[in-house]
């Protein structure tokens, strides 16, 4: 059981993120601080495997306190949670040891990826008995080709394929909008861009008008 930190100053989105933790197997929160001293002190008396670091915080911002984490010589994980997309952002998260950087809102298929992504790194550095390249190529997300590309059951690489086209032609895209470009069932089109989007590849934005907000997806970066 991987223990989990929750650092966001918004009570309403660390319970949210503290019941998206507590659906996934194998893992469960143990604490929830609301700032950068909080989070330092709690990392230090409960030890958790893994901290979901919001950039914003009161005091400090969450880069502070990675940096802090890593110069106390403490390597629990770190996936940053954040509404910034800045570039320098993202850079100095990669730059001080972040496992992943997850962009909010987001929904709880994208962050069960990333805590499954982050437990099958765990595991393989744990259980491995030697170190050799395809383990160095699948920690480092490397060596895998197009054809190599596993989905979940169901989908298909080829039609995987054409719905990226469709995104990076059309720029962004509904469900429906990719359905009728790639030819085929809105509510497949629906499971692609969902897979591309927790793995990554994809970002999301909501388009609010009436009614419930339109998911509308683009490449990720772009």
């Amino acid at each position: 059981m991987r223990e989990v930190l929750i650092v966001d100053d918004d009570f309403m989105v660390a319970e949210i993120h503290r019941r998206f933790v507590e659906q996934v197997d194998g893992f469960r929160a143990v604490g929830v601080a609301r700032n950068g001293a909080e989070a330092l002190a709690s990392a230090r008396d409960l030890r958790p495997h893994l901290i979901l670091l919001d950039v914003y915080l009161p005091d400090m911002t969450g880069l502070d306190v990675l940096q802090q984490l890593r110069s106390d010589g403490d390597r629990v994980g770190v996936i940053m949670i954040t509404a910034a997309r800045e570039l320098d952002t993202v850079q100095g998260a990669l730059d001080g040891g972040a496992a992943d950087f997850l962009i909010k809102p987001f929904e709880f298929a994208q962050l069960k990826a990333k805590l499954e992504a982050f437990a099958t790194r765990a595991d393989a550095l744990e259980f491995a008995g030697g170190v050799d390249q395809s383990l160095i190529d699948s920690l480092f997300g490397r060596g895998r080709t197009a054809s190599q590309e596993v989905l979940p059951k169901g989908l298909g690489v080829e039609t995987g394929r054409l719905v990226l086209a469709a995104v990076r032609e059309a720029g962004e895209v509904s469900a429906a909008e990719c359905a009728d470009l790639v030819g085929i069932s809105r509510v497949s089109a629906r499971r692609y861009l969902e897979h591309y989007l927790s793995s990554g590849a994809l970002d999301l934005r909501l388009q609010y008008g009436v009614g419930r907000p339109e998911r509308r997806y683009h490449l990720r970066g772009v």
